[in-house]
C-alpha cells in the first residue's frame, strides 16, 4: 500500500514538472526571433538540424560533427568522442522516432530552433538548438538542451 506521504511527494513532483514546462514553454513565447531574420535563418536551422540528425541515422559521425560549432568541436576533440556523447546522453535527438521544428526564436540574445521530438522510447522532449553563426555567415549548432513533455508517441 502506498503512503500518503508518497502521495503527496508524487504530486508535488507533478505540480514541479508542470512549473518547469510552463517557464520552458514561456520562455519560447516571449522571445520570438526578429521577423525579419526568422524565416531565412528559421530555413537554414532546419536543414542543418535535419542533416545531422540524417548523420547520426546513418551513425556518419564526421558528417554530424562537421555541423557543430567550433567550440563544441574544441570540447570533444574527435568524431568518436562526440558521438559517444551524442549517444549516451541524447537518445531522442539520436533516434528519434518523429520530430517537429517550431518557429525558431531568440534566447538571450542566441538564436535557438525548438524541435519537438517524440525519443526511441516514446517519450516527448523539446530539444533547445542554439545556433551560432559563423564569419562565413554560415551556421553551425552550439549546443543542444532536452526540455520533457508529457506527449507520448503511438
Amino acid at each position: 500500500m502506498v503512503s500518503a506521504h508518497i502521495h503527496a511527494y508524487i504530486h508535488h513532483m507533478s505540480v514541479f514538472t508542470d512549473i518547469l514546462r510552463g517557464a520552458v514553454l514561456a520562455t519560447f513565447i516571449v522571445l520570438p526571433a526578429q521577423a525579419g531574420d526568422h524565416v531565412k535563418s528559421s530555413d537554414s536551422f532546419e536543414r542543418i538540424i535535419e542533416a545531422q540528425i540524417a548523420a547520426f541515422a546513418r551513425d556518419d559521425g564526421m558528417a554530424a560533427f562537421r555541423l557543430a560549432s567550433p567550440d563544441i568541436q574544441r570540447m570533444f576533440d574527435s568524431p568518436e568522442h562526440f558521438m559517444r556523447m551524442v549517444r549516451s546522453s541524447f537518445k531522442p535527438v539520436y533516434r528519434p522516432q518523429s520530430y517537429r521544428f517550431e518557429k525558431s526564436l531568440l534566447v538571450d540574445g542566441q538564436h535557438a530552433q525548438p524541435v519537438s521530438i517524440i525519443g526511441p522510447d516514446g517519450r516527448g522532449v523539446i530539444a533547445l538548438y542554439r545556433m551560432q553563426e559563423q564569419s562565413d555567415g554560415s551556421w553551425r549548432i552550439a549546443g543542444v538542451t532536452l526540455h520533457p513533455v508529457n506527449e507520448r508517441g503511438i
